[in-house]
């Protein structure tokens, strides 16, 4: 049990990492699982794959707390009452747009995608096609030399909403694909600034990981044992603690930078995949 906690561990690492990074966080976790198994069912591994994710979604909550919490206080001489705050609203109703599109698909498909498109193949195709697409959108964006479109949470339309929201069922259907690598592009072709597409992926994943989370717990079989929950509990933990850190390296980064090193970096990926299996047979 205790290395079955060191590797759930692991995975709550890899999480946290990828999670957030535009590098597909669940095609990392399906490779490493090649290498690094854990001493699980395959029903409770599936259920371990999206669940995990959970302990991402509390760091979001925590740092964006502000941002996305839709009360506030307003103070009028001596008197002080709660209020509505009308932008935080309006992003969540913009939000909910985004999510339309993948919660359709994943609620119908969710199983067949699982069964058919959750393997190394899938994996390291869609790692190198949305390598390259980085790369080619960022050339793009580098000829274009003009400052985004939207420049602020504000300033994003429900029409952007809804186009960021067709990215994201690219990734919803296949994995490698990278939920904030496809939303982060989706936004980048509409004329969202980095920043901007980069803090609505952030909020489009609350409600989009804690459904599917969810949903894989709804479909679950059975009570989960002890062991499995202690697992969960074990991946969860440390996914939060390492997303912590993670979101505020990228949102540190991608104000110097742009996103071509994640583009190479997922092209030798899906490249190292590809040649690996195959001399593997």
């Amino acid at each position: 049990m205790s290395l079955n906690l060191l590797k759930a561990a692991l995975f709550g690492l890899v999480e946290g990492v990828t999670e957030w990074l535009p590098v597909s966080s669940t095609g990392h976790m399906i490779l490493l699982n090649e290498f690094v198994k854990l001493d699980v069912s395959e029903e409770f591994w599936n259920l371990f794959l999206v669940v995990i994710q959970f302990g991402a979604i509390l760091a979001v909550i925590l740092l964006y707390w502000n941002t996305i919490w839709p009360l506030g206080i307003k103070k009028h001489r001596k008197r002080t009452r709660i209020v509505w705050k009308k932008n935080t609203l309006q992003l969540w109703a913009k939000t909910i747009v985004a999510c339309i599109p993948a919660a359709v698909v994943g609620v119908l498909l969710d199983d067949w995608l699982d069964e058919h498109l959750y393997n190394w193949a899938v994996v390291s195709i869609m790692l190198i096609l949305v390598g390259a697409a980085f790369l080619v959108v960022e050339n793009r964006e580098a000829k274009k030399n003009e400052p985004a479109r939207v420049q602020n949470l504000d300033e994003l339309s429900y029409k952007d909403a809804f186009a960021i929201g067709l990215f994201q069922l690219v990734a919803a259907c296949l994995p490698g694909t990278s939920r904030s690598g496809s939303t982060i592009i989706g936004g980048l072709v509409i004329g969202v600034s980095r920043t901007v597409a980069a803090e609505f992926t952030f909020v489009l994943a609350i409600p989009v990981m804690a459904g599917a989370s969810l949903l894989k717990m709804v479909k679950y079989n059975g009570a989960l044992s002890g062991d499995e929950k202690l697992i969960l509990a074990v991946g969860m933990v440390v996914a939060f603690v390492v997303s912590m850190f993670i979101i505020r390296f990228l949102m540190n980064y991608i104000r110097r930078h742009d996103f071509k090193v994640f583009g190479w970096y997922r092209i030798a990926l899906g490249a190292a995949v590809i040649l690996y299996f195959a001399l593997r047979g």
